[in-house]
């Protein structure tokens, strides 16, 4: 079955692909859901997921049956999605506090169902996300596991609402971090997919609740596991877990070779209904993606690794679709407002309204002009979508601006050096604050734009930026010598609007690890580092570098109580290692650092009584030891003296090298894991805190 076949419904029961109103925080109104339909419908999009985690007779008071009003307000919205071929799914969320072995709570579940089905709604779904695993004892006496008591309620409301066509289950489980020890060996998930009936589909987020990347492979382990394809309840532009972010990036990282491993994809979006525009519009391109679609740019084809879909691309389409919504005077507020008068045309005389039969009002000529708002173009749009991009990638303008920043803060020295580098930052301060000029003007016309009800919706994400653009701009000037006392904003007595955070941000900067997940990574440090071969004056250096390393701290044994590691030995050694086989390290402050190899790791062994075994020594005959003191923080020293040992030994003909890591020396296992070379490997005999690492050649 082609993408395409897929996407519209080649399979049974055709591909599900929509919107999933499932987070946290206000629902939508009646008015923005019957706008959702519309907006499905021209987009080629079929589903509507009925799930606000805050509407109360979905979530904490699941039991209750609907009112009259309520039974009236929910008719009309299904009428609403049937007339636009949207098909509506009623979820119910019971799992806070079902008893899944009382008949009575069962009975519930199918009297609010019906209910639901008496709206004119043919489609529900089940979900058990967010909750506690651990089951009451009365549920415990009745069923094996969580999931069989899930399971065994999902079936029989299932086969007694007819087994609908539509019929969502959200595990507890959603996600692969979730599921112990892993997808493939989960007992909870296996239990899902072998017992929960065929008809019965599976929702599930990918990798992680908010997940960066969703792969075919990581799709068809799950797909095996659960015996049916998955329908995704994707959260890449969610936002409902931070007040501070919301997202305007495209539909991304989800290759469309996913479409026919699928039974559907559901975008469960930002809280605020008006800025996910560009959410769901992109999310239809990528399900209408087929390969007669393939973008001839060859650049852009290279940068998205699809052949059938460009992120890139899909975001211009919507964000130039958008645009008319924004310019559109038919909503609230819209005609009125001044601007509106930007779309109508100039050559058309009309009266202006005035007060009291008042003249309008003409400015003198010394005086100052009236003001004149300027439309919203596509680029504004563009630079705000760059601004509020995705959850784990900032878009390339915000991206460039805090390289910037960056090299600015870094560089500051060179303001007063009077050198080429004077002319380089002044150059890029000046392009700097270019860039924070166009976010000024992109917040003026966006506040003058007539569709209010978008505007209002991003007023205090734009309002945020908009500030922190101000204070980086202030902060740069002023190291430029260009900033007047007012502009001044890193002081000791600052206003509220010049620090971030509240009492939020007040404990998140307190604890440890804070900024490690910014998107921003900052370059290697610029401390320069010397790394020249070994000599034999360097061997007093080496070995306090050694002891200073085996010092007892944190959870470290003293080191007579630690078992030994062949690579003690190489600082023990009567001759001195030859230049080609060792190098230090050294920094402004003196040596920081070595690497040791010795070609033949037989000798070292032998001296603690190690038992190698001769697969061992055929594939790894070398052996290997590192250390760099904890003030180098940077990992590029460490990288740059192993690869230069290696080198030398593979030129030396040797087939491998190992190395030996105590359990307990968390920072050299993360080091050597990172590096991706140096694979764990089996040594009978291994004390039981050491690990071996080997690297071919």
């Amino acid at each position: 079955m082609s993408k395409s076949e897929a996407a519209k419904g080649g399979n049974a029961r055709g591909f599900i692909s929509g919107v999933v109103e499932g987070f946290y925080g206000r629902p939508w109104t009646m008015e923005q859901r019957a706008e959702l339909f519309k907006r499905e419908q021209k987009w080629g999009l079929n589903s509507y997921l009925y799930a606000p985690k805050d509407d109360y007779k979905h979530r904490m008071y699941w039991r209750d049956l609907y009112s009259a009003e309520e039974a009236e307000q929910l008719t009309t919205l299904i009428l609403a999605a049937r007339n636009h071929n949207v098909e509506f799914i009623y979820a119910i969320s019971p799992g806070w506090d079902i008893t899944f072995s009382n008949p009575k709570e069962v009975a519930a579940l199918k009297r609010k169902f019906e209910q639901v089905r008496e709206f004119g709604c043919r489609s529900f779904s089940l979900l058990f996300d967010d909750i506690e695993r651990e089951m009451c004892p009365a549920d415990k006496q009745a069923f094996d596991t969580f999931a069989h008591a899930q399971v065994a309620i999902a079936n029989e409301v299932f086969q007694h609402m007819g087994q609908p066509d539509v019929f969502l289950f959200c595990p507890t489980d959603y996600c692969a971090s979730f599921c112990t020890p892993n997808v493939s060996q989960s007992a909870y998930l296996h239990t899902v997919g072998e017992k929960l009936l065929q008809g019965i589909d599976i929702l599930w987020t990918g990798p992680k609740v908010v997940s960066h990347k969703i792969s075919v492979e990581s799709i068809e382990e799950v797909s095996a596991v659960l015996k049916r394809p998955p329908v995704i309840w994707d959260n890449i532009h969610a936002n409902d877990y931070d007040p501070q972010r919301i997202f305007l990036g495209p539909f991304k990282d989800r290759p469309t070779d996913l479409i026919p491993k699928l039974r559907g994809i559901l975008t469960n979006p930002n809280c605020e209904f008006y800025p996910n525009f560009v959410a769901i519009h992109t999310l239809a391109t990528w399900c209408k993606a087929t390969p007669e679609e393939e973008p001839s740019d060859v650049e852009m084809r290279e940068e998205d690794q699809d052949l059938c879909y460009s992120p890139q691309k899909a975001l211009t389409l919507a964000l130039t679709e958008w645009l008319q919504d924004f310019l559109n005077t038919d909503q609230p507020g819209g005609p009125q407002h001044p601007a509106a008068r930007l779309k109508k045309d100039a050559s058309v005389d009309e009266p202006m309204q005035t007060d009291l039969g008042e003249a309008a009002y003409v400015p003198g000529p010394n005086e100052n002009p009236l003001y004149t708002a300027e439309p919203l173009t596509l680029d504004d749009l563009k630079l705000l979508s760059d601004l509020f991009y995705l959850p784990y990638e900032h878009g390339a303008t915000a991206q460039t601006m805090l390289q910037e920043l960056d090299w600015l803060k870094n560089h500051s020295w060179a303001v007063a050096a009077q050198t080429e580098k004077t002319a380089e930052w002044c150059s890029r301060a000046q392009h700097f604050d270019g860039l924070c000029e166009a976010v000024v003007q992109m917040f003026n016309r966006l506040s003058n734009a007539p569709n209010r009800s978008i505007l209002y919706d991003l007023y205090n994400y734009i309002c945020d930026i908009k500030s922190g653009v101000g204070l980086a701009r202030a902060y740069v000037k002023s190291l430029g010598g260009q900033g007047r006392p007012s502009a001044h904003v890193m002081n000791d007595d600052p206003e509220p609007w010049g620090f971030r955070g509240g009492l939020s941000g007040e404990f998140q900067r307190m604890l440890p690890g804070h900024g490690n997940r910014d998107l921003f990574k900052h370059p290697p440090m610029t401390t320069v580092y010397c790394i020249r071969p070994y000599c034999p004056e360097d061997k007093d250096e080496v070995q306090r570098i050694f002891r200073e390393m085996q010092r007892p701290g944190g959870d470290k044994a003293p080191l007579m109580m630690q078992p030994p590691l062949m690579s003690d030995s190489l600082l023990e050694l009567d001759a001195p290692p030859s230049p080609h086989c060792a190098v230090v390290v050294e920094d402004e402050m003196g040596m920081c650092g070595y690497a040791l190899v010795l070609p033949e790791a037989k000798p070292a062994a032998v001296k603690i009584q190690r038992e190698l075994g001769a697969t061992v020594l055929k594939d790894y005959p070398s052996l290997l030891t590192l250390q760099v003191l904890p003030r180098v923080t940077d990992p590029s020293p460490a990288k740059r003296m192993i690869s230069q040992l290696l080198s030398s030994l593979k030129n030396s003909g040797s087939a491998g090298v190992l190395c030996e890591v105590r359990h307990s020396d968390r920072r050299m296992l993360e080091f050597y894991t990172k590096l991706g070379s140096f694979k764990p490997i089996k040594i009978p005999g291994l004390p039981q805190d050491v690990l071996a690492l080997g690297a071919s050649l």
